[in-house]
């Protein structure tokens, strides 16, 4: 495994990035593995755990809040809400565990389930005239997953696999929303503050108010 942090850009002081996030800190189940998960891999010095707060499933990276106008932010979160209600919430899966070059997580399945709230993600903010960080599409396959640990060194993976194996007690979760978070400062800090979060169910037309840009940090 190799550092995360080592040359990752991120937002320096006063900046927040933004991403479209399922939180998953009110889904006892995924709470429950990530604890056995902390647990197990407690040894290794060079893994940083999610705190259990701010668990999540990343959907869709935005860009840094302040270069995006508030008009643009407001329409994309409102051409979201259009778009998310009427998906409904979905049934998906935990598990196996994923290794991954950076970090130990959850895949969520089966392949495929969530690609609906991807795709009304990615379209809200392409009719927000807001495209993917970068110009371009994701390298490789998306495969949604909860990180339950980020590698903060480079390491052999070998006896982390040993620890915690390729299997935790798999079992079902019902993802009924999705969130809009921006991220103050470094990732690892968790400087975290959800601006706003969007049911998977028909909803009323919302009352108009301003969206929060995210500029100030969260209490």
């Amino acid at each position: 495994m190799r550092n995360r942090w080592e040359s990752r850009p991120e937002p320096g002081p006063g900046q927040a990035q933004l991403y479209w996030h399922v939180l998953m800190r009110d889904q006892p189940q995924v709470c429950a593995l990530a604890a056995v998960a902390r647990q197990r891999l407690a040894e290794f010095a060079g893994l940083h755990p999610t705190p259990e707060r701010w668990l999540h499933l990343t959907v869709l990276p935005v860009g840094l809040a302040g270069g995006i106008p508030q008009a643009s932010l407001e329409a994309m979160v409102g051409h979201a809400r259009a778009r998310l209600g009427p998906a409904g919430p979905v049934t998906a899966t935990l598990g196996p565990v994923l290794y991954r070059p950076e970090a130990v997580a959850l895949e969520v399945g089966p392949a495929g389930v969530l690609d609906p709230v991807r795709a009304a993600i990615e379209a809200a903010a392409a009719a927000a005239g807001l495209g993917p960080p970068g110009g371009g599409p994701a390298a490789g396959p998306w495969i949604p997953h909860v990180t339950v640990a980020y590698s903060t060194q480079d390491q052999p993976d070998d006896p982390i696999l040993t620890a915690l194996g390729r299997e935790l007690p798999a079992g079902q979760i019902i993802i009924d929303s999705v969130s809009l978070v921006a991220q103050h400062g470094p990732e690892r800090e968790w400087a975290w503050q959800p601006l706003v979060t969007i049911p998977l169910r028909a909803q009323p037309a919302p009352v108009t108010a301003p969206l929060p840009t995210g500029s100030g940090r969260p209490a």
